[in-house]
């Protein structure tokens, strides 16, 4: 089944929690820990998403490139307004359960800006 969730002016988190549940089958009545499940989410309005709070300024994102102390960081409004899709599907991501059902899972994740 197709679910098509309308992120405008709802909380990342929120959102981002509604999904990892739909991705993991937790709808379907026949779900199974051990199966990917089969519905699939079309996210509608990625990029009107809302943060609460203070988050805008104080979220951060890291990465390491590989050498000691390659250690950078981005804030959220700066990564949100590269690229707002990325925000999300990270969200989602760390909400699912870290396996290797977690890949097959998120291609079934769709965000239109």
């Amino acid at each position: 089944m197709e679910y098509t969730i309308d992120a405008k002016n709802k909380p990342l988190g929120r959102v981002a929690s509604e999904v990892a549940l739909i991705l993991q089958g937790k709808k379907s009545p026949s779900y199974d820990p051990k199966n990917e499940g089969t519905d699939s989410v079309l996210l509608k309005n990625a990029s009107k998403i809302a943060v609460t709070g203070r988050k805008a300024q104080q979220k951060k994102y890291y990465h390491h490139s590989g050498p000691l102390g390659h250690l950078k960081e981005e804030r959220y409004e700066e990564k949100f307004t590269k690229d707002p899709a990325w925000v999300i599907r990270h969200a989602v991501r760390l909400m699912l359960p870290k396996n290797r059902l977690n890949v097959r899972r998120m291609k079934r994740l769709v965000i239109e800006l």
